[in-house]
């Protein structure tokens, strides 16, 4: 749990979460909101990368205006239709969930994507290659052999470069990541947020770009709820603004300006209710 019972969860949500993210903490923030001050932070897949970003010190209005600037050294993509409909097989897979984990792994194994060095370059761009921070962190991904689920944090002794990475290697869209004789797939795969590691904290905010998932267990909303009635949070997702902002193709760095200006924007309407949560 974190140190002072408050949990920040940042979930997935593609290179346009990432900027909507970082829009809506910076928002919030100018409201006097400070989600960065929490105990415990927990990281999937864009969520990871927002993570590390927002914990290394640079100023949320830094990585504000960073979103800003456009495209920079992201590169495009678009998970195809085919790729959508292996990500409902393996969440609907009967039985042991890992199974269907393990089996959208072994796919992401045999796609065709970008080369793991040059992928591993743009999130060292993206988040710098400075160490752990002293916040308690917590990155999630997924072993792609077998399933099983991996939480990363600064005792690992994985560096943070290479456990954003994993995080955040969409299955059939980016490599899956190398760490030892490991590889590794998104995090989001198990579950778009992974609010249960939460668990403990007495206030949770989980700010979720994508909130469905194939099982109803595995979106924001329930996993919070199921943290227990003593439990005081929120789920904060995209608005009407920010989902039209975001676009279509959660993959597109071309979008990451309208993105993090939305969730700027956002903030004003969700700052209240979340000062009640967090203060």
């Amino acid at each position: 749990m974190g140190v002072d019972g408050r949990a920040l969860v940042l979930g997935g949500g593609g290179v346009t979460g990432v900027a909507w993210e970082i829009g809506l903490l910076h928002g919030l923030r100018e409201h006097g909101v400070d989600l960065t001050t929490a105990g415990l932070v927990v990281g999937t897949s864009a969520g990871s990368s927002v993570a590390a970003q927002v914990l290394s010190g640079v100023p949320l209005a830094v990585l504000f205006e960073a979103q800003r600037a456009g495209a920079g050294a992201e590169i495009a993509a678009r998970m195809s239709v085919g790729g959508l409909l292996k990500f409902v097989v393996a969440g609907l897979w009967p039985g042991d969930p890992a199974r269907g984990r393990a089996w959208l792994g072994r796919q992401a194994l045999r796609a065709r994507t970008v080369s793991e060095s040059d992928r591993r370059a743009v999130i060292a761009r993206r988040i710098g290659d400075g160490d752990w921070p002293r916040s308690r962190l917590l990155i999630t991904a997924v072993a792609a052999l077998t399933g099983e689920t991996r939480v990363f944090d600064a005792a690992s002794g994985v560096s943070l470069v290479d456990a954003v990475a994993a995080s955040c290697a969409v299955p059939l869209t980016w490599p899956p990541v190398t760490i030892g004789e490991v590889r590794y797939i998104d995090g989001g795969v198990r579950s778009v947020a992974n609010v249960d590691l939460a668990a403990g904290c007495e206030r949770v905010v989980v700010l979720a770009p994508i909130t469905q998932s194939a099982r109803r267990s595995g979106r924001p909303a329930a996993q919070l709820a199921a943290l227990g009635s003593h439990v005081r949070g929120a789920v904060v997702s995209p608005d009407a603004a920010a989902r039209e902002a975001i676009g279509r193709n959660m993959l597109d760095p071309s979008r990451r300006r309208p993105a993090a200006e939305a969730g700027r924007a956002q903030a004003a309407a969700e700052a209240e209710r979340l000062r009640a949560i967090w203060a």
